[in-house]
């Protein structure tokens, strides 16, 4: 397809502006579609891209129990910084459960539990996002792991917000791999 020639003069007065206009709308098509062209792959299809790659929303598995785990507690953190529901929802079990324990650690009554992956993966989008928490990083200060189970002590610092007493993690492995079971936090005491 041609597309049509213009002599461009500035006296042209309105029909300048117009044909401008009409030039700067079909380079601006011209790079759209050259854009779109490019993002496919050989045959044009956008399935095409990915063939072969793992694009798990977890990344593979350690090989150490321990390194498995902390990994896990580096990916909870980088999907609350990313907003990433996709990462989130592959490191949890579908029957986890969370737990806000309200700084008192000793009084059961108060605590603030979610249920199950839907709730937690709600408890991001209502609680956690909204703080768009801009670092997280957590430190591991215990964990005890025994045949398919393990449990974590971790320091997190989440901006400038430190969980000195810890939150407690649980874990299971399930099919060779290993996901987060639970998360008991805001364990330590209140200042009162």
């Amino acid at each position: 397809m041609a597309l049509p020639y213009f002599v461009l003069t500035p006296d042209m007065g309105t029909d300048y502006d117009t044909v401008m206009g009409y030039s700067i709308r079909i380079a601006l098509l011209l790079a759209l579609v050259a854009m779109l062209a490019s993002c496919g792959g050989r045959d044009g299809s956008v399935e095409n891209q990915n063939q072969g790659a793992d694009i798990s929303p977890v990344p593979s598995q350690p090989q150490s129990d321990e390194e498995a785990i902390a990994a896990l507690l580096v990916a909870e953190s980088e999907g609350v910084l990313h907003q990433d529901m996709d990462l989130l929802a592959g490191i949890w079990l579908e029957d986890s459960f969370i737990t806000d324990a309200h700084h008192t650690p000793d009084y059961k009554d108060d605590d603030a539990t979610w249920h199950g992956i839907d709730a937690i993966m709600d408890r991001y989008v209502v609680l956690v996002f909204p703080g768009n928490p801009q670092t997280a990083k957590p430190e591991i200060q215990s964990l005890t792991v025994q045949d398919d189970s393990a449990e974590a002590v971790s320091s997190t610092h989440i901006g400038e917000e430190v969980s000195p007493a810890g939150d407690r993690w649980g874990f299971a492995k399930k099919d060779g791999r290993w996901y987060i079971q639970s998360l008991t936090y805001n364990l330590e005491p209140e200042n009162r």
